[in-house]
């Protein structure tokens, strides 16, 4: 057993926290995790059926225990903690990529990572703001008000992950409402039924690639082709890898667009500054991605009894990483609860961090700074059009995002 040395803090707090929780304001994290914000490396979590589990919130324990190969990300584990009744329900089925430990992990992720490289992104980039282009052009010919979630925040992601994957983006309203109920159902059975249909429509779909004398151009032909025909994967995995990369390549971007929006037109100092120096685009993205921090509660089943701290995270035990107070950590980031594009975020988490960090890192980043920096030059008057508090955002225990955003200009 080894322990984390170089880790720092209190080990845990007198009472445990019951994760996960409504935040009040949604680019801030829930106020009832402030007294987790003292310095502490762990602190301990209730989830919905009463089980308690270890909860990291330290920046440093955080990165260390995110590469240490003794924490799993298998949700078949026993032990694999389920912060919702609808997480639960669905714990028993594997997972592609995110629900990997390796080496079956690395044999996956090394099929992906030329489609996701800085280079690809940066070759993407033209493609993407012709979409953002569009979108926009439609949006001002039909005049303010706008509903900006459903009118762009949404749309640019869906179209540039349907474009690089090879799905036809006509079924957009099809998976987009299967995605939004696989992700936030009401119910475990709505849950379970939206998986089923979303892998039966991209097995159908993996199918009539498979059946084509030469590839389309999308990633998914060129899994079927150069992998499920050589038998490196086979059909059910491949189904799974789709539902991942196609669900997790439009949601997460489409919050974070329409939360930074948010975020930046409640900060009109910040948002006039970003205005005068385009330049400043690539640290505002960064930043509004670590105080954002829309992915909360990363979770992980140790394998082996680990040191942290003075404390024993023991085998068998839950674990879970609330992103939204380690991006808040002071001693990593001055003055945390600040909008600031001068910072260095350097080393922030908000795309996890190890072998499983998000794999589609450089596209979203392409994304966010094109959408967002396309959005306020050609709408320089960009407004809300309801009062703030009461526009809905999205509840604690999904991605964290707008449910819309009422904008006029």
């Amino acid at each position: 057993m080894t322990e984390l040395t170089d880790i720092t803090g209190q080990a845990t707090p007198a009472e445990p926290v019951a994760f996960p929780q409504d935040r009040t304001c949604p680019y801030h994290p829930p106020t009832a995790y402030d007294p987790l914000r003292d310095g502490r490396a762990l602190a301990r979590a209730t989830l919905f059926d009463g089980r308690q589990v270890w909860m990291v919130t330290g920046h440093a324990t955080a990165r260390a225990l995110l590469a240490d190969p003794r924490l799993s990300t298998d949700r078949t584990r026993p032990g694999f903690p389920a912060p919702t009744e609808r997480f639960a329900a669905v714990r028993d089925r594997r997972v592609a990529l995110l629900g990997l430990d390796d080496p079956e992990h690395r044999t996956q992720r090394r099929m992906m990572v030329p489609s996701f490289t800085l280079k690809r992104a940066t070759e993407l980039r033209p493609a993407i703001q012709r979409i953002v282009d569009d979108l926009l052009d439609a949006m001002i010919e039909q005049g303010p008000p706008a509903e900006l979630v459903s009118a762009f925040a949404l749309p640019v992601p869906s179209t540039v992950i349907c474009d690089l994957l090879g799905v036809p983006y006509a079924d957009h309203e099809f998976f987009e409402e299967r995605s939004r109920r696989l992700l936030r159902g009401p119910t475990a059975d709505d849950i379970q039924r939206a998986r089923a249909e979303l892998e039966g429509y991209l097995g159908d779909l993996i199918d009539r690639k498979a059946r084509q004398r030469e590839p389309g151009d999308g990633v998914l032909d060129d899994l079927v082709h150069q992998r499920l025909r050589t038998g490196e994967l086979d059909r059910t995995d491949l189904v799974s890898l789709a539902v991942i990369l196609l669900v997790a390549g439009h949601e997460t971007t489409a919050n974070m667009i329409s939360l930074g929006t948010y975020t930046l037109l409640r900060h009109p100092d910040r948002l006039a500054e970003l205005r005068a120096d385009p330049a400043l685009l690539p640290a505002a993205v960064e930043e509004l991605m670590r105080m954002l921090s829309i992915a909360d509660g990363l979770l992980r089943v140790a394998l082996e009894d680990i040191e942290v701290a003075g404390t024993t995270i023991r085998a068998g035990e839950g674990v879970l990483f609330s992103t939204s107070v380690i991006n808040r950590d002071t001693s990593q980031y001055e003055d945390p609860d600040t909008l600031d594009f001068h910072r260095s975020t350097r080393h922030h988490v908000a795309f996890g961090f190890g072998i499983h960090q998000c794999l589609g890192q450089n596209l979203a980043r392409a994304e966010l700074e094109i959408a967002l920096g396309t959005l306020l030059r050609r709408l320089p008057g960009l407004r809300l059009a309801a009062p703030a508090d009461e526009i809905p955002f999205k509840p604690g225990d999904t991605i964290q995002g707008m449910l819309e955003l009422p904008v006029t200009w």
